[in-house]
């Protein structure tokens, strides 16, 4: 009665006095706010509208091809409102790529290495539209990329087809397996590329033993069916070489005791060494304890045709063709560009090279608001005798046509900031300073060098220049120094903090790209693990695994992957590694 009673007395006090009708104030008890509401549109939200539909409007869209780790790095570390980012990747979540080989053998679970790329995103609080489709061509004249749905289904009559405009684009679509245009390679020989390949390799590997334990089947095949042979003698392959070795031994020799004899493994290498990226003592460790485990390696040696049932060799010192039956062949060779990328480096004028060219600002050249990194690309290094005339009028500011002491010193730290294969000659010199290049020349404070003098003590820095490997360390900073610059534009637009532009006028927006080496590591069985880390130090042994532990687990992208893989590697130390075809 209270309540019919209070309603008929607002109704009537609503109907005495309209106006009021037009204002309803509420009290909202959960959030403790005030909420107004208004039979028209008020003049205050139309204008707060257009002022946010103008900032929308403002900012500038972003589309990142790609969900490795140039691309998950760059989504981390962008922390700027000012974009509208869209996220363009056939796989919708992030791999970590150095566990892959622990997958192939149970050791570690798939889904213990990945983590979707929306809860990624998520955590950022940043607006990120993520699709999930394949970028199949790129238009940089329109600024437009055209993609595919990876969805089976027919989606609105065209396949899932279309296109995204941008204002910068992010290549970091990394690469795919180098076949190197072998006979059958595609056909019957597995990669480890992705999540994919590694649960077929598992497959395949319980495929084989389960084979050969077959009563019908004779002696000589069963050696056959498990000779496993892996093609290269990389990180990755060696790895896995290692995996397999400590998953026979220590799991499948209990389970398969009738067969365990017959398993061979084989790691051929086109070069005289396995591991040749590595210190030549990690070389030399792996090698002999490759040897010490029974796995054969084969070094000078390259693959010319694989079949269903064996593969050919072909050694490089004497030309001798061999063939060699085998159970499971992996293909851990090297990498090479996508298709789609080829076609974009026809595009721009690059098709003699093998990956996209950027400039030390990873901005792909010839392209404007083009930027790649990761596996797709590579950092063409301006050389320092390209630029050695303009270097030496910047530096001449008085234009006497000669250097002193004083003119050089205010350009070197610049030069050195902009060429880095200057800070590796002083190196392999043993200097500390660039000037002490000139020192015999300056060992009079007046004394002045002219340009042949100048060019002759820099003519010998270009011959350290390298590029950098393709690994998922310089992809992971290379990502994380892109979002650091696009995050500072605006600011460093305004206030460049680069080094001088030697054949222009003024700096550089930003300091360019420069890739921190923190070490490698090769696991290689048996709890063992190599590692090359910076200052020359080489660590090997058990001590070494656990440090490769700690490492791996810190660098996992979230804490519910840290969790299921520490969980993985203590249930395989109590359980042992899960071999069920799964």
């Amino acid at each position: 009665m209270w309540g019919r009673s209070f309603y008929e007395s607002a109704s009537r006090l609503l109907r005495q006095h309209p106006s009021l009708s037009k204002l309803l104030v509420a009290v909202t008890v959960s959030g403790g706010g005030l909420a107004a509401f208004h039979e028209t549109t008020p003049v205050h939200t139309v204008y707060a509208d257009s002022v946010q539909e103008d900032q929308i409007a403002k900012k500038k869209k972003v589309v990142v091809l790609g969900t490795g780790w140039a691309g998950v790095s760059f989504l981390k570390n962008l922390k700027s409102s000012n974009y509208d980012v869209e996220v363009v990747s056939p796989k919708n979540y992030f791999l970590f790529t150095p566990l892959l080989p622990s997958v192939t053998c149970g050791t570690v679970e798939a889904r213990s290495i990945v983590e979707p790329i929306r809860c990624i995103t998520k955590k950022k609080g940043l607006e990120v539209q993520f699709r999930e489709a394949v970028c199949h061509k790129i238009d940089p004249k329109n600024k437009k990329v055209y993609c595919r749905s990876t969805q089976d289904t027919n989606l609105g009559g065209k396949h899932g087809e279309f296109s995204v405009d941008y204002d910068y684009l992010i290549i970091a679509m990394g690469a795919q397996s180098n076949t190197f245009n072998t006979p059958g390679v595609e056909q019957y020989a597995h990669f480890l590329k992705g999540i994919e390949d590694a649960m077929k390799i598992r497959q395949s590997v319980i495929n084989c033993f389960e084979r050969a334990s077959l009563p019908c089947v004779s002696e000589e095949e069963r050696k056959n069916i498990l000779h496993f042979v892996c093609v290269g003698g990389g990180p990755a392959g060696v790895e896995f070489a290692a995996e397999l070795h400590d998953f026979v031994k220590e799991d499948l020799a209990k389970l398969y005791p009738s067969v365990i004899d017959c398993v061979q493994i084989t790691v051929i290498e086109a070069s005289d060494h396995i591991l040749n990226m590595f210190d030549k003592r990690i070389t030399a460790f792996a090698e002999q304890k490759f040897s010490r485990d029974g796995i054969d390696v084969k070094t000078g040696s390259m693959v010319v045709k694989v079949t269903d049932k064996e593969l050919s060799t072909k050694e490089r010192a004497t030309g001798k063709v061999s063939h060699l039956p085998y159970g499971m062949v992996l293909w851990a060779t090297g990498i090479g560009p996508r298709p789609e990328v080829i076609d974009f480096m026809k595009q721009i004028g690059q098709s003699n090279r093998r990956v996209l060219a950027t400039d030390e600002w990873l901005r792909v050249e010839g392209c404007d608001g083009v930027y790649a990194l990761g596996d797709c690309a590579t950092i063409n290094q301006r050389r320092v005798m390209e630029d050695i005339v303009e270097i030496f009028r910047k530096a001449d500011t008085d234009k006497s046509g000669t250097l002193n002491l004083a003119e050089f010193q205010e350009i070197m730290d610049d030069l050195v900031e902009r060429y880095p294969q200057l800070e590796l000659h002083l190196k392999s010199k043993q200097m500390r300073n660039i000037d002490e290049l000139l020192e015999k020349s300056w060992q009079n404070p007046t004394a002045e060098v002219d340009i042949e003098t100048f060019k002759s003590a820099l003519s010998q820095a270009d011959s350290q220049m390298k590029n950098l490997p393709a690994t998922a360390q310089v992809a992971a900073q290379q990502g994380a120094y892109l979002a650091k610059c696009f995050n500072r534009m605006e600011e460093c637009e305004k206030y460049p903090e680069g080094p001088l532009r030697f054949r222009g006028v003024g700096r550089h927006c930003f300091q360019p790209f420069r890739y921190k080496h923190f070490g490698m590591f090769a696991p290689l069985g048996g709890e063992q693990t190599a590692a090359h880390l910076p200052g020359d130090w080489v660590s090997i042994g058990h001590s070494t695994q656990w440090l490769w532990y700690s490492v791996y687990a810190s660098k996992l992208v979230s804490w519910r992957t840290r969790v299921l893989v520490v969980s993985d590697w203590g249930r395989r130390f109590v359980f042992g590694r899960d071999s069920s075809r799964l």
